[in-house]
């Protein structure tokens, strides 16, 4: 059985199949409506709900998709609706600015939006327009224009207490009291087994490798909702803390199997500034707030957006069999479209990055259709280390341009010794057309992706061009 607060409500479940949606859960089975159904894959944010979860001696609350999150994911955590926002008959600052504002217009869409501000107060109070707005990325209807939801937004996150900030110590001490060891199990015909520790996962694994692993699941249960297939064995990560620290030290970056992509993003961001900015575009704030970095790996996307950074950056896998330990460059991780080197019953424990392998000119770029929660055309890592003026190593990497995310080697060997400059960079373009002949689809024909790599190639030659004029200037000012 699992267990988990919704608002204050101690909720125990035990008969229901872990193939359910939080969603679904709440309008079925708590007949809880406000929370609505527009895309069932974590798009549109009509669906949005927040997860409060003990953060030290404090509570942190996340925006996420119920439609896309799994009711085993709840374990041990605080569900909030936009039903429990009001306080006995006065309604919450976020619900009270989004009418005064007349922020809503047909309604469906405003109880996403009331949640993901209800968050944003609790994580940030920021009035700036342009944080606002980043915030609000996964909630896609506009329907009543942008002005009047900023304003309610603005208006709103100046005032920080409310009826959950009154009961925070109370929610912290109920929410540790449902903390256990032992390895809860959720099942209805389908079966999801929740392990708390390392051991207990790969033991597990090792004895079920036909169950699929649940992280995030922001990819995964998609199989559910879009495919409307169902996973007989699940085994949910979400309680196994080891998976979840990301640690810098003066060597290396290793990012817990289970770090989310927020914790990646806020961690990242003194030591690799590009990585951690790029994962703005990572799809909305609902789902970085769940997804992992290694699911995004494990899930072996074409145009996932975190293997092209990090094969640019010559990254390496940590990986677990049973109590075997291994040690995997993640170049040669993928093997095929969808297909890794992972055995059956391993996982990835952590990535780990080399801080002497990160280049400071370390440069990445996602083209898409739209700026925010969209899915990459292209993806480019560009990751260069020079010397007396001239490229010294280079790796260089795409996703959209093949079945897997791949270095362009002959590109890098076109760079190598030479400085980077008009000549070289056009021998580097004459080499990506050998690296890659990418196929067509709806995003981009084949030629059209083609030429976005190589732009994203010259974009690299004027950055760093122009970061050499910058110092050039500097140093004359000096």
């Amino acid at each position: 059985m699992i267990q988990f607060l919704l608002n204050q409500t101690l909720k125990t479940l035990d008969n229901v199949d872990p193939n359910t949606t939080v969603l679904n859960w709440l309008r079925g089975s708590e007949q809880r409506c406000g929370s609505k159904e527009g895309c069932a894959s974590g798009d549109c944010g009509a669906c949005t709900v927040v997860l409060g979860q003990v953060e030290g001696e404090k509570m942190r609350y996340d925006s996420a998709n119920s439609c896309i999150t799994l009711v085993s994911q709840l374990d041990g955590k605080q569900l909030l609706t936009v039903e429990d926002l009001a306080d006995g008959s006065k309604l919450h600052p976020v619900q009270q600015a989004m009418a005064d504002c007349h922020a809503s217009q047909c309604g469906f869409c405003t109880p996403g939006f009331v949640m993901s501000g209800f968050a944003l107060q609790k994580a940030h109070s920021p009035t700036d327009r342009h944080e606002i707005e980043k915030q609000l990325a996964g909630n896609l209807c506009r329907c009543t224009g942008y002005r009047p939801i900023i304003q309610a937004m603005q208006q709103s996150c100046g005032t920080r207490t409310d009826q959950f900030t009154r009961t925070e110590m109370q929610t912290v001490a109920r929410l540790k009291s449902l903390q256990q060891s032992q390895v809860a199990e959720l099942s209805k015909s389908n079966r999801c087994l929740l392990p708390k520790t390392v051991e207990q996962l790969a033991s597990l694994y090792q004895q079920n490798p036909q169950a699929r692993l649940l992280a995030g699941g922001t990819d995964l249960v998609l199989t559910i909702t879009q495919q409307f297939q169902t996973l007989p064995l699940i085994i949910a990560l979400n309680q196994v803390d080891e998976l979840k620290t990301v640690s810098i030290t003066d060597s290396q970056i290793r990012i817990g199997a289970m770090a989310t992509l927020q914790a990646c993003q806020e961690v990242l961001q003194p030591a690799i500034p590009a990585f951690s900015q790029m994962l703005d575009r990572f799809a909305s704030p609902q789902i970085r707030h769940h997804a992992t970095l290694a699911g995004n790996l494990a899930n072996a996307s074409p145009i996932g957006d975190g293997a092209p950074m990090l094969l640019a950056l010559g990254a390496q896998l940590e990986l677990r069999c049973g109590n075997e330990l291994r040690t995997l460059p993640l170049d040669e991780f993928f093997l095929s479209y969808r297909k890794t080197a992972l055995q059956p019953g391993e996982f990835i424990t952590a990535v780990i990055i080399e801080r002497a392998a990160v280049s400071p000119t370390f440069a990445a770029w996602k083209i898409s259709k739209r700026m925010d929660d969209d899915i990459s055309t292209v993806f480019g890592a560009f990751n260069l280390h020079f010397s007396a003026g001239k490229v010294q190593s280079a790796r260089l990497a795409f996703g959209g341009m093949a079945a897997v995310p791949a270095r362009a080697k002959r590109a890098e060997n076109a760079l190598t010794g030479l400085p980077l400059n008009s000549q070289s960079l056009a021998q580097a373009c004459a080499a990506l057309a050998e690296d890659f002949q990418p196929l067509s689809d709806f995003r981009g024909s084949g030629v059209y992706r083609l030429k976005l790599a190589q732009n994203l190639l010259r974009r690299l030659v004027l950055q760093h061009a122009e970061t050499a004029y910058a110092l050039e200037v500097q140093h004359y000012v000096n």
